[in-house]
């Protein structure tokens, strides 16, 4: 079974919650037991100095410990005394004798009736039958309710032994082993030994009882809260990554080709940026099909006139109908070296996308560079009726750069505007420096380019019909040359109008840093 990112972001958080209260209830309750342990054996321990010098002092009364070995529970007896936990009837065993001016007490004052005529009572309402009663015959003094224990209710008695100066047993459970000693002294002198065993659990009185249900309510609410958290996190685990499923939606049916599916962008997290990422990639990935299948489209029909113009020419000769002279050689010529031009432009293009354009960067003066190739164009200018003037500043310029491939660029910026310019036309190369940037602009004249389609200039295989058709003997890759090129220096390449009415192309490269 594969387990989804929801069930898995469950079970981290319920392994977590789990984990962290458990230990916290588990270390809760240990200190809560342990503690309450520690403060009954810090508390016996100062019960058992009491009993230390109760039994001193008992010693110096009686000289030996015989009273205690004959009777056990006057120890309890003496100590519940001493720290008034004996019961109440205890201390009411022996009433105090009446005094002699004290008359003696009557019936009525002893909270029972008056006795009958017989000078029997009858016995209480609640006496049960068959029980002793309460008193004797009259005049009989009052018998002492039954001897009860003192109360422990830590068990402080059965943990406790003492054995007296010669190591005889006295009272306690005998060999105790470890535990709390201390020696009883009487002027100096041991006379005996008392050893009290710790307590090792949660003794069951009302005081340990209460521990145990603190403890068992610790318990129950760290269940209760692994539970809560359980059923928490199965349902933030499916609200937080239902954002998801709909991506994965959205990627599978990108996978498909379905190219213009987007993904909803929910909130303002995480979730939604990769969303928004991920509609972008679908509408660049759509772009990218729809300029793909548009360049092949123009490449074949690119690639279909001249070929169609060579076929033409050559079943003409075949044919007879045109004679193989020098102009038909010339017009075939002419054809296919249109042909070769756009394939090495083509070929140039899927170089670059690839990465494999090699550049051979070194330092050179684009002033010089500049205005050779402004030399070379000026005959070619003046024939087809233009004007061609360059603007070079005084200062020298350097970058680095390629000289061929920035050659390149500058040769097919004013090859464009020799092409597309209308005859007695102005055309104006100028370079000057603008920060840490060379900038090269070429202005043409009339014919311009429409609103909205400058930037498209750069695209493959792009024209402006009319002014810029294919009559003109343009491929259309001129200008995606130069912005790959330009890009590939770190430059930028803008189009936009010109002042002279036609175009205006805007090359910035940067200039190379002075050091001191």
């Amino acid at each position: 079974m594969r387990m989804t990112i929801a069930v898995k972001l469950a079970l981290a958080v319920i392994v977590m919650v789990v984990l962290s209260v458990g230990a916290m209830a588990w270390v809760t309750s240990s200190n809560l037991e342990r503690g309450f342990i520690n403060y009954l054996n810090d508390l016996q321990l100062e019960h058992l100095e009491q009993v230390r010098s109760i039994l001193a002092d008992q010693y110096r009364q009686h000289g030996n410990f015989e009273w205690l070995r004959s009777d056990p529970r006057q120890l309890s007896e003496l100590v519940a005394r001493s720290s008034g936990d004996i019961h109440p009837e205890v201390e009411q065993a022996t009433p105090p004798p009446p005094r002699e001016d004290q008359p003696p007490p009557r019936p009525e004052e002893d909270g029972l009736p008056p006795p009958p005529e017989d000078g029997r009572r009858p016995p209480p309402r609640d006496f049960a039958p068959g029980a002793r009663m309460p008193y004797g015959p009259p005049g009989a003094p009052p018998r002492a309710p039954a001897r009860r224990p003192p109360i422990d209710p830590f068990g402080f008695g059965q943990r406790l032994s003492f054995d007296d100066a010669e190591g005889r047993h006295i009272i306690g459970p005998p060999n105790p082993g470890s535990g709390l000693i201390r020696t009883v002294e009487v002027d100096g002198r041991v006379v005996g030994t008392l050893t009290l065993m710790p307590l090792k659990k949660i003794p069951t009185t009302s005081a340990g009882i209460f521990v145990r249900n603190q403890i068992h309510d610790i318990l129950l609410l760290a269940a209760g809260l692994v539970l809560l958290s359980t059923l928490l996190a199965l349902w933030l685990a499916r609200r937080l990554l239902r954002p998801v499923a709909a991506l994965r939606g959205v990627t599978a049916k990108i996978a498909q080709g379905k190219l213009d599916t987007r993904a909803p962008v929910l909130g303002r997290d995480e979730l939604a940026e990769l969303a928004e990422h991920i509609n972008e990639m679908a509408q660049s990935l759509e772009n990218n099909e729809q300029q793909r299948r548009k360049v092949l489209a123009d490449m074949s029909h690119e690639l279909r006139t001249p070929l169609t113009v060579v076929r033409g020419e050559i079943e003409a000769l075949l044919d007879g109908i045109r004679k193989a002279d020098g102009r038909a050689l010339e017009s075939l010529h002419a054809e296919v070296l249109r042909l070769n031009k756009l394939v090495d432009d083509l070929y140039q293009l899927a170089l670059a996308d690839a990465g494999d354009l090699h550049y051979t960067r070194n330092r050179i003066n684009l002033n010089e560079l500049v205005d050779d190739v402004t030399e070379r164009f000026k005959t070619r200018a003046a024939k087809s009726g233009l004007q061609l003037t360059a603007k070079l500043p005084e200062r020298e310029l350097e970058v680095m750069a390629d000289p061929g491939r920035l050659t390149q660029v500058v040769t097919n910026l004013l090859e464009n505007s020799i092409r597309y310019t209308d005859e007695g036309g102005d055309i104006v190369i100028a370079l000057r420096k603008d920060g840490e940037y060379a900038e090269l602009c070429v202005e043409d004249s009339a014919p311009g380019v429409p609103d909205g389609a400058h930037m498209r200039l750069f695209e493959r295989l792009y024209r402006v019909d009319k002014a810029r058709s294919r009559d003109r003997g343009g491929s259309g890759l001129g200008l995606s040359i130069c912005k790959s090129l330009i890009e590939a220096h770190q430059g930028r390449i803008l189009a936009m109008s010109s002042s002279l009415g036609g175009l205006k192309i805007l090359v910035r490269l940067p200039l190379v840093r002075e050091e001191n």
